[in-house]
């Protein structure tokens, strides 16, 4: 039942292909551990259970580690995206577009040229 209830956060975790990925329910309580690949992925699936559980669930064990916690998160460049939109979508304050601009110097020479399809790096702030 337990299962049931979270399993859009298992689902996620699918999508995210969390690595080492394991799920077991025991007395009512479902566990559950993997490694995300970023910083911003973990969050992701800790927000999907407080949004099911709340902010303290107690029918549900977490323990999900992170493989990469130099970056916050990696971006594939969507047709029609600014850093500012990106910005905004990752920190939720696109002025902040300056610390991707910066993180992606080696592959952006102006924050206003961004193209469909690079791979930046979202660093942690």
């Amino acid at each position: 039942m337990v299962r049931a209830k979270y399993q859009s956060v298992l689902d996620l975790g699918e999508k995210l292909n969390i690595q080492n990925g394991d799920v077991k329910e025991e007395n009512g309580q479902l566990q559950v551990w993997g490694v995300a690949a970023t910083p911003y992925e973990k969050n992701i699936i800790w927000d999907e259970i407080k949004r099911i559980g709340g902010d303290n669930p107690s029918d549900i064990m977490a323990d999900i580690t992170v493989a990469d916690e130099s970056i916050y998160a990696r971006h594939t460049v969507a047709s029609g995206e600014s850093l500012s939109k990106i910005a905004k979508h990752y920190y939720k304050d696109p002025m902040k577009y300056n610390a991707i601009f910066e993180a992606n110097r080696n592959i952006l020479n102006n924050p206003d040229m961004i193209h469909p399809g690079q791979e930046l790096v979202i660093p942690n702030l």
